[in-house]
């Protein structure tokens, strides 16, 4: 039996598992960045379509009683705090970019209540805000203004923009012959270069080279280590593994689970 002045053993500690609690404490205390309480959100299947104009214009308004609800999620609650990056893992279908459009505000939910404090820069679909008809360099500035940029703030970082993209030879050229990798990197390029607040993520980082990857990793890395916040959807277990501070496993409208994000993983894997 140990004394009242027995230490832990130094070597059954590790200064990886120290500094983890450390800034588990920190993170904590840290204020809330974005909360969800008790949201649901459903979208309408508009079915009594399918019948055509003539079955419309026969039935009149009451062709919408076949009007059906497909429920996403439902009375979701959770809180995410400042200076932490999230992932949200779970099957096709099961309502991660939903999630994350709420977050952006590009939807509303059917009842709850949602809180973001900070501002929002998200990457939730490749191209989204861009013009295809525009060269790189007009849509950066669209882009820019799109996700609540001035315009004179994306004109100050348009150089930095287009060296982080890698795509100046291009950058006058229309966006409609650009590859989906381009695109990554033209929407990233805007994002990682205009000081968001709170960033979202959704399965960007699976597009493109190598390289490319690892550059986005690199901004993450950096953008995390300024205090950012970071909302990621991905089915890449290393990424989510290696960047993450917390991970919520969606299933059957909720969640399911929600913790480290290596048992968080290991459940969603093994659910097959």
């Amino acid at each position: 039996m140990q004394g009242p002045h027995a230490r832990t053993p130094r070597h059954s500690v590790s200064r990886d598992f120290e500094l983890r609690s450390g800034e588990k404490q920190q993170v904590e205390t840290a204020p809330i960045a974005i909360k969800f309480e008790n949201v649901s959100k459903s979208y309408s299947d508009r079915t009594f379509l399918a019948g055509g104009l003539k079955n419309y214009a026969l039935n009149g308004f009451s062709a919408t009683k076949y009007r059906k609800s497909h429920l996403v999620l439902s009375n979701i609650s959770f809180e995410i705090r400042r200076g932490t990056t999230v992932a949200f893992v779970g099957r096709n279908g099961v309502g991660k970019s939903t999630l994350l459009g709420l977050i952006a505000g590009i939807m509303r939910p059917d009842s709850g209540e949602i809180t973001v404090d900070g501002r929002v820069s998200s990457l939730l679909e490749l191209g989204a805000g861009f013009h295809p008809d525009l060269s790189g360099r007009e849509n950066i500035e669209l882009y820019g203004v799109v996700l609540g940029f001035s315009r004179s703030e994306v004109r100050r970082r348009v150089d930095s923009i287009i060296a982080f993209s890698e795509l100046a030879e291009h950058i006058e050229t229309p966006i409609r012959f650009y590859s989906s990798g381009m695109l990554a990197r033209l929407g990233f390029a805007v994002v990682s270069q205009l000081d968001p607040e709170i960033l979202l993520v959704d399965e960007v980082l699976a597009v493109g080279d190598f390289a490319f990857q690892a550059k986005c990793n690199d901004v993450i890395r950096q953008f995390r280590a300024s205090g950012g916040t970071i909302v990621l959807v991905s089915h890449a277990a290393h990424n989510i593994i290696e960047l993450c501070d917390e991970a919520f496993l969606i299933e059957n409208h909720g969640i399911a689970a929600s913790g480290d994000p290596r048992e968080v993983m290991k459940r969603y894997e093994d659910r097959g």
